[in-house]
């Protein structure tokens, strides 16, 4: 599949490197009083706080009426002999666990942990950890579960930040998990040495977490009030990644039944070949004999000694192609209509290419090298006469919202597919972010904790929360009923593959038909051009 060679230039150095008249059905300008709808029945009785799994008995705590179980091991550390190998089951235990705080975060470089997400604790290689709200931790409630998957270029993040909280979704009616994975070399990585050892064998072993994480819960999460027949996973940015990787994983069959994709991007998974010739360069820079290292060399080195090595040797942002994992390349499976035949919602913010800049990237030095075909792009973006904001508006469009659209209208053929576009910035901050929402500023709205998020918290008005509770209040009937709607809110119709009909999240939140369909029509006929320019720089 060849729709988006280009993007490697256009996200890959940006991430890698670190890490036109639309109609529209009618706005529906939100109430002041709208209210969340729970789903769950009040009860003057405090629930239980302890609760048996498979693994043993853990005790947890309430938070906000919700009770809150941290720092569960849904899998044995993946440490010593068993770092780069498939997650095994977590050893028992016999007394009750404290589960009150978050586990470690995976490894990661200090210099490039997110900007404003808080603090995500201590880090170790030790952390296959889970965190589970519930309203309810009664088996015969059945509720639907909702599984975060965080974001961070498949290098950095944790399901431990206070802006990934559980409480608001639960509060309205799911139980809500969220897990960490290994990332970098530790959870994306290929050596020959490790391919002799077991042939055929995965180099996604962060996926494979993943599948090890909703493989626990299937197991173990009607204990805490959770219906295992209704689960949805959702993710941001690499977790968004993480959710199509799923959709085209033959391992994760039957492990989800819904899905949510934010501000994914586009760039070709890594080849098996690629990654091989990664994990010989990561060996030499270890101080190791390159591609000839033994798997027990590696397994010897100490985890800190992977985090910080240049971004050149990680095949992150992506995922690799070609393994036991991932067969073939998400791309291709879904060009392919061979994905899980499951409800999807796909979409990206309006400034998603805000990225780029934060790791140094300035896109306005991409168009200037594309000539001719710089004429083309200028002609898409009418009225946008500022260099700087019109290539930010051209990546963004490229790298996110052609392929947000080039997944919906594939994926409409197999399953029923919702597309947004989201565009709602808090009150008090518009005069500071003229160039729209940027990369992973929408997640405090979707899981409804602006209150609780370091960037929004201070801020945050009645207004930005009532937008909040709007827009979380889709994603939240999504995963109960299969169908995203909200009770203040316009109906949103699937995509049918021909009128595009697309939910704008703004300040006045409508459906949009035919969505930039004239502009990513054309784009598309830019990649080869683009393509051109990039490879001969």
């Amino acid at each position: 599949m060849k729709c988006f060679p280009f993007v490697t230039v256009l996200l890959a150095s940006a991430l890698l490197v670190a890490a036109c008249n639309p109609s529209s059905t009618p706005a529906v300008v939100l109430p002041p009083t709208a209210a969340p709808s729970t789903g769950v029945v009040a009860t003057p009785a405090a629930p239980p706080t302890q609760i048996q799994t498979q693994s043993g008995a853990l005790q947890g705590a309430i938070e906000q009426e919700i009770v809150a179980f941290k720092g569960i091991p849904y899998a044995a550390p993946p440490v010593g002999d068993l770092r780069w190998r498939a997650p095994q089951p977590a050893a028992a235990w016999q007394d009750v666990r404290p589960a009150t705080a978050y586990g470690s975060a995976c490894p990661q470089p200090v210099s490039q942990e997110i900007a404003g997400a808080g603090d995500i604790g201590t880090k170790s290689e030790d952390c296959l950890y889970m965190n589970i709200w519930t309203p309810r931790p009664d088996p015969a409630t059945k509720l639907p579960v909702i599984v975060w998957i965080h974001g961070g270029a498949f290098r950095i993040g944790a399901a431990g930040v206070v802006g990934y909280s559980g409480v608001p979704l639960a509060t309205r009616g799911a139980v809500m998990v969220s897990f960490n994975y290994r990332m970098g070399q530790l959870g994306f990585f290929a050596h020959p040495a490790l391919a002799a050892e077991n042939p055929g064998g995965p180099a996604n072993f962060g996926l494979l977490d993943q599948i090890a994480a909703l493989t626990w819960v299937q197991q173990n999460i009607a204990q805490f009030g959770g219906d295992p027949g209704n689960v949805t996973i959702f993710g941001q940015s690499a977790g968004g990644k993480s959710v199509l990787a799923l959709f085209a994983s033959p391992l994760a069959e039957g492990l989800f039944h819904k899905g949510i994709v934010q501000s994914s991007y586009v760039i070709p998974d890594a080849t098996l070949a690629k990654a091989l010739d990664l994990g010989g360069q990561v060996a030499t820079s270890v101080g190791l004999n390159g591609a000839e290292a033994s798997a027990a060399e590696l397994r010897a080195i100490p985890a800190e000694a992977f985090v910080e090595l240049p971004a050149k040797l990680f095949t992150s942002p992506v995922v690799i192609a070609g393994d036991s994992v991932l067969p073939r390349s998400i791309e291709n499976v879904f060009a392919a209509g061979e994905e899980a035949a499951l409800p999807l919602i796909v979409g990206n913010t309006s400034n998603d290419a805000s990225i780029a800049l934060a790791f140094g990237v300035e896109p306005a030095d991409l168009l200037k090298r594309l000539g001719a075909a710089n004429i083309v792009v200028r002609a898409l973006y009418p009225g946008v006469g500022d260099e700087r904001k019109r290539a930010l508006q051209a990546t963004r469009d490229v790298v996110w919202t052609m392929p947000a659209r080039w997944i919906a209208d594939r994926h409409a053929k197999l399953a029923p597919t919702w597309r947004y576009y989201f565009d709602y910035t808090a009150v008090n901050s518009r005069e500071n972010l003229p160039d729209g929402v940027p990369h992973g500023a929408d997640i405090s709205y979707f899981m409804g904790t602006g209150d609780l998020s370091p960037s929004l918290k201070d801020i945050f008005t009645d207004e930005d929360r009532q937008f909040s509770r709007l827009a979380s209040e889709y994603w939240f009937e999504f995963a109960r009923t299969g169908t995203p709607t909200a009770s203040t809110g316009p109906e949103w119709p699937p995509d049918d593959g021909q009128q595009d009909k697309t939910m704008y999240f703004g300040e006045m939140t409508a459906v949009r038909t035919n969505f930039m369909k004239a502009r990513l029509d054309v784009m598309i006929g830019l990649v080869k051009i683009i393509d051109r320019v990039v490879v001969s720089k």
